[in-house]
């Protein structure tokens, strides 16, 4: 979801509470001195992978999700750039990461631009320096004005001002605190926003861009892929990330395209990490030609195809990938994200569950570098508020599993004041368990 500031950082990153709340909502702010947990309200907190209506969808129940909070990187989209989604697709439900694929997808098309190439090892060498420095644009077309002009562009896009790091990513990111009504919907009078990161370590190295009297180097026409979850544990993530790319085509095809010609986009299945969906894919999109490829949702289906896409030379440009371990990966400077790294989302969340009074955690994370690396850096922000590693519970489960009872039973047994659920689809099993045992957000 997004809009004003959406970017990332390092892990020493600040994060500032523009509106948060110390007190739980009513389904999760009781208490109880005994140490049955049926009998004391848990507060149930989740992140970007199940924070969205497609999980409440899942419940017919009312109040099944009461009070359930979390975070997900977000920015406060306006009302024309959501109406102007709803035109590509009107099913559209949640606007999670639209505005990230929209501004990936601007980008590559302004770096090639920059570039006169749609080669990715070309356009990529000029994807940072087209988020900092240089002259402000908030539209393709008035980038591409300044292009044109030989001015150098800063484009500050619908998720905000971006400014890449040197490793490819948004120094400063914007995040949505949100918590789910008695009809297990996101309730978004209750919606508040936090800022993560620091500006000031932006990429500041720049690149001479060949004049625009240049020859344009490989094909003529520039093409772009997507690898994004049309099935599997993510594809609720599918169609707001689908709309902002083809909404973004849109855009820059009405302004003139790229090297004076529309620019064509291919659309291809992610699937997720329990398939081989994305290499398949992959492979037909280098055959294609693409010169980026936007995606993927989940980060372990990137890092199973970031060296197949890397290694032809083509840019990989992901709306939705927060683990951080590609802030270090050797990408040969090809991989990019305008999703911020799960250190900022760490932080963002456990600021909210200190704000909360939470003092004893139970974590269930997913199995996959998203789940595990987000519960490392949350444990390690919770730590150095005060939460001690003897008041932490954390258990892996495997995603693909039918039925969550033991590691919920295990929860239900370490007594805790909070439990965080990092996870996707499989999300709304693992709650129903909790709920089931007494320990979920349905009271």
């Amino acid at each position: 979801m997004a809009q004003r500031t959406l970017a990332r950082a390092t892990a020493a990153a600040s994060v500032v509470l523009l509106a948060a709340s110390a007190a739980a909502c009513s389904n999760n702010s009781g208490s109880s001195s005994s140490s049955d947990t049926t009998k004391k309200q848990v507060k149930v907190y989740g992140t970007d992978g199940n924070m969205g209506n497609a999980l409440g969808a899942k419940f017919k129940d009312k109040g099944a999700l009461a009070g359930m909070s979390g975070t997900t990187p977000l920015t406060k989209l306006g009302d024309d750039f959501k109406t102007r989604l709803k035109t590509v697709d009107p099913k559209l439900v949640d606007f999670n990461y639209a505005g990230e694929s929209y501004d990936a997808s601007v980008l590559v098309a302004l770096a090639a631009e920059t570039a006169r190439s749609s080669k990715g090892t070309d356009l990529g060498k000029f994807i940072n320096s087209t988020t900092t420095g240089g002259e402000k644009c908030t539209d393709y077309k008035s980038c591409l004005a300044l292009i044109k002009a030989g001015k150098d562009v800063d484009y500050d896009g619908v998720t905000g001002p971006l400014a890449f790091t040197e490793a490819g990513e948004p120094s400063k990111a914007s995040f949505g605190l949100l918590q789910f009504g008695a009809d297990n919907k996101l309730d978004d009078a209750k919606t508040q926003y936090v800022l993560a990161g620091d500006e000031s370590k932006a990429s500041t190295a720049t690149v001479q861009a060949p004049p625009q009297t240049q020859a344009w180097a490989g094909s003529p026409a520039f093409k772009l892929g997507t690898l994004l979850p049309q099935t599997g544990s993510l594809a609720f993530l599918g169609p707001p990330e689908f709309a902002g790319v083809k909404l973004a085509v849109q855009d820059i095809n009405a302004a003139g395209g790229v090297n004076g010609k529309p620019i064509t986009v291919t659309n291809t299945d992610s699937g997720d990490t329990s398939t081989d969906i994305a290499t398949t894919s992959v492979d037909s999109l280098i055959q294609a030609g693409v010169g980026a490829i936007v995606g993927a949702a989940s980060s372990g289906v990137s890092l199973k195809v970031i060296d197949k896409i890397t290694g032809a030379g083509v840019v990989q440009i992901s709306p939705a990938n927060t683990s951080d371990k590609f802030t270090t990966y050797p990408d040969k400077g090809l991989y990019f994200r305008t999703a911020p790294p799960d250190t900022l989302q760490a932080k963002a969340l456990a600021d909210k569950m200190i704000a909360d009074g939470v003092k004893k955690v139970g974590i269930l994370e997913l199995n996959d570098p998203y789940g595990t690396g987000l519960a490392t850096n949350l444990q390690k922000d919770l730590a150095a508020q005060g939460v001690s590693a003897g008041n932490i519970t954390n258990k892996i489960y495997d995603p693909k599993a039918q039925d969550f009872s033991a590691e919920v039973g295990a929860m239900k047994q370490a007594n805790p004041d909070a439990i965080v659920v990092i996870g996707f689809d499989e999300s709304a099993t693992i709650i129903k368990q909790l709920n089931e045992q007494g320990i979920g957000p349905k009271r």
